[in-house]
């Protein structure tokens, strides 16, 4: 399915990733837990590849290239 997201420049985006960050061990069962990785920011451009997002990280701006197919679900705020 084709998306456009265009509609949604400038709009605040929460996007889980389909990768996993951050190993750790649960001590009881002394097995791997592994973190979801979430990414926010403002849409700021739209590519027909991937996303690019805006967002703040001790008080510096940065953008996220986030590819369509790291992208597992988005939440789209601000419309």
């Amino acid at each position: 399915m084709k998306f456009d997201w265009n509609q949604y420049l400038g709009k605040t985006l929460n996007v889980t990733m389909q990768e996993h960050f951050g190993l750790a061990m649960d001590t009881k069962s002394n097995t791997p837990i592994f973190e979801i990785v979430f990414k926010t920011g403002k849409l700021t451009g739209v590519y027909d590849d991937a996303i690019l997002i805006e967002a703040e990280r001790e008080k510096e701006k940065i953008e996220i290239y986030i590819p369509y197919s790291s992208i597992k679900c988005v939440e789209i705020f601000n419309f």
